[in-house]
């Protein structure tokens, strides 16, 4: 647990920080040979001749909990010491890099400052997503007098990531496992299975033409060649023997003979199945929706034909949450005019609240984006098949050379009408705490899922986050081979507006009371949302790791009152 309560962890004479954690100055060994000494903190290297590793010794103060940032060579260290006990690990988290030094130190895990992944400070082991890799491990093999001696391998010096140990299919085997999805959920789920030694066959299958990739980053980085986006490339499925069948669409499900039924007229049996399909953008319902430069994003290409479309150009967006936001800001350099067109009051009204909405606006505005709100499109005009104008339902009418549609999503799940697996109001498939759906055999994760979120107290929800969809992947995985453990993942993630991140944790929905830390129009602050008197999410600008902090103690189970948030 962490070793503060909740308020000292937040703030202290007005600096943000977390005091779970001990900033030490930071030491690079040029010499190899040199020892640095910096007040209780020293540094030495020792290599004993044709040794494969590099023998460092470190000097630490007496607190049971610390982390400490050291550079070896282009390898950064993290030394950690809980509950008396020392382990090195590299700080660089292996999502973005973000230094895990910055983080959050609990118990026996550090969690992301930047967006929430943890890692066990003893194996390096990824414990929470969304990063996909785990972290090098190096050896600590002594302690005396203070001083505590680690051993770093020579080979992984400059490696800030480490594949976890997977194995492969056995041809002995016959069972087959089916991923109906080429998302996160599918490529965790099919990463857990080898990982946990099932040796049947894993077919990964996906209507994209793409090997699974980062999708986080097709509204903030519209330009990027679709090979810098893949999670895994081709020759990482085939050495664990993953098959993947991509540009193929299941038409049909047949949970009694348990077999699928393709586009291209082939029929799969399976032995279990994870149904993790996804969303698809919602298009617009009126004159015009299918004009020409009428645009969505949903894969890198359409990404980059925005990208370039917008160029110059005259766009509208229509749409104001993250999408839609992201998007917006993204045009704002490149387009001519950026105008946005949003259904309520304020941005982000439903998910991060009125007076984050409120700031964000006048971050665009300020850039001399144009916001129409509580409106929506009647009307798309044009000539000649391209568009001309927006018409909207007050009767305004908007030129336009562009128009950018991110107005929400709906479930991939049209093919499963008619079987016998249960599905919610809105088509999205309904699933227990180990992402089973009602059919034995038959499992859902994504963003197709309802699913209970314990830190919800069990509110079933659908939550479109891609940490979320990798974690149902891996606990689908764990529960086909009946080693069931139950969902505790804390919804983690982050929309970037002109260089400026948001990050989120939580669930907010119906939230009652607002409480702030530091203020908005200085653009770093820590908004807290109460419902029943406890936080339930939390939202963060310039303010790392505080928005981790409470993703922790929120993973914990423990109870964040309204005393302890103010």
């Amino acid at each position: 647990m962490l070793a503060q309560p909740f308020s000292l962890l937040l703030s202290c004479h007005n600096k943000w920080h977390c005091s779970s954690t001990t900033k030490y100055p930071l030491y690079t060994l040029r010499n190899p040979l040199e020892t640095f000494n910096a007040f209780e903190n020293s540094i030495s290297l020792f290599r004993p001749q044709n040794s494969k590793f590099d023998l460092f010794c470190f000097f630490l103060s007496n607190k049971l909990h610390e982390m400490m940032e050291v550079e070896v060579g282009e390898h950064n260290v993290l030394l950690v010491r809980c509950d008396g006990m020392y382990s090195a690990i590299s700080n660089q988290c292996t999502h973005y890099g973000a230094p895990l030094s910055k983080g959050v130190l609990s118990g026996h895990r550090v969690r992301c400052p930047w967006h929430g992944s943890c890692f066990n400070v003893k194996t390096g082991d990824l414990e929470e997503y969304p990063g996909t890799d785990c972290l090098p491990c190096h050896k600590a093999v002594k302690v005396e007098n203070n001083k505590v001696y680690v051993s770093v391998k020579k080979r992984i010096q400059g490696q800030p990531k480490r594949l976890k140990w997977m194995g492969a299919r056995d041809l002995g085997v016959s069972h087959t496992v089916m991923l109906l999805g080429g998302g996160a959920a599918s490529l965790m789920c099919a990463e857990t299975l080898r990982q946990e030694n099932y040796g049947g066959r894993i077919i990964m299958v996906s209507r994209d033409e793409l090997l699974p990739y980062d999708k986080t980053r097709l509204s903030k980085v519209m330009n990027a060649e679709s090979e810098s986006l893949l999670m895994r490339r081709m020759d990482f499925f085939h050495k664990y023997d993953i098959e993947v069948w991509l540009k193929k669409e299941a038409l049909s499900i047949d949970t009694n003979k348990k077999t699928v039924t393709f586009d291209d007229g082939l029929i799969q049996c399976y032995d279990q199945i994870l149904i993790a399909t996804g969303c698809r953008a919602k298009g617009l319902d009126c004159p015009g929706a299918d004009l020409e430069n009428v645009l969505m994003l949903e894969t890198p290409e359409d990404a980059r034909c925005i990208h370039y479309t917008c160029m110059g150009c005259r766009t509208v967006v229509v749409g104001t949450s993250f999408i839609g936001m992201e998007v917006a800001a993204y045009m704002i350099d490149m387009a001519s005019s950026v105008t946005i067109i949003g259904s309520s009051e304020l941005p982000y009204q439903r998910t991060l609240g009125p007076e984050i909405g409120k700031v964000t606006m006048m971050m665009l505005e300020e850039r001399g984006v144009t916001f129409y709100m509580n409106d929506a499109v009647a009307e798309v005009q044009g000539e000649n098949r391209r568009i001309k104008a927006v018409k909207l339902k007050s009767g305004l009418k908007i030129e336009a050379d562009v128009l950018i549609v991110g107005i929400g999503v709906n479930p991939n799940s049209e093919f499963l009408k008619g079987t016998q697996i249960n599905m919610d109001s809105k088509n999205y498939v309904i699933v227990d705490e180990y992402m089973r759906t009602n059919i034995t055999d038959v499992y859902c994760a994504g963003d197709l899922t309802c699913f209970p979120l314990k830190m919800a107290k069990g509110q079933k929800v659908s939550i479109g986050h891609w940490q979320i969809a990798q974690a149902h992947g891996r606990i689908a995985a764990l529960s086909m081979l009946r080693r069931e453990v139950e969902l505790n993942s804390v919804p983690f993630y982050w929309t970037v507006l002109l260089g400026k991140t948001i990050r989120y944790t939580g669930y907010g929905e119906g939230y009652t009371e607002l409480v702030l830390k530091g203020k908005f129009e200085n653009m770093k602050f820590l908004a807290l949302y109460l419902k029943h008197g406890e936080v339930v999410a939390a939202a963060g600008l310039n303010v790392e790791p505080a928005v981790s902090v409470v993703a922790e103690r929120l993973a914990e189970g423990r109870v964040i009152t309204k005393a302890e948030a103010e």
